[in-house]
């Protein structure tokens, strides 16, 4: 299965933040431990709302826990 155009830090995160688990990770935004596994394997992309909710628990911005690799050439096309 192809990884998604979303990549993350959730795993580096949860680890500096006294190795957390995955599914302490879960429980604080809602989710089972295997969303999170599959999050952090780009298997899974998470809804905005649960995006949100892994950044404010690690107290970060959405964009420094969650990135965007667009196809080259497809960001900027509408000029």
């Amino acid at each position: 299965m192809a990884t998604l155009p979303i990549t993350n830090c959730v795993r580096e995160l949860r680890q500096e933040h006294d190795d957390m688990t995955q599914a302490d990770l879960g429980d604080a935004v809602g989710v089972t431990r295997q969303t999170i596994a599959a999050i952090e394997q780009r298997r899974y992309s998470p809804s905005l709302e649960v995006a949100f909710r892994i950044a404010r628990v690690f107290n970060q911005p959405l964009e420094v826990v969650f990135q965007f690799e667009s196809d080259e050439g497809a960001a900027g096309s509408h000029n």
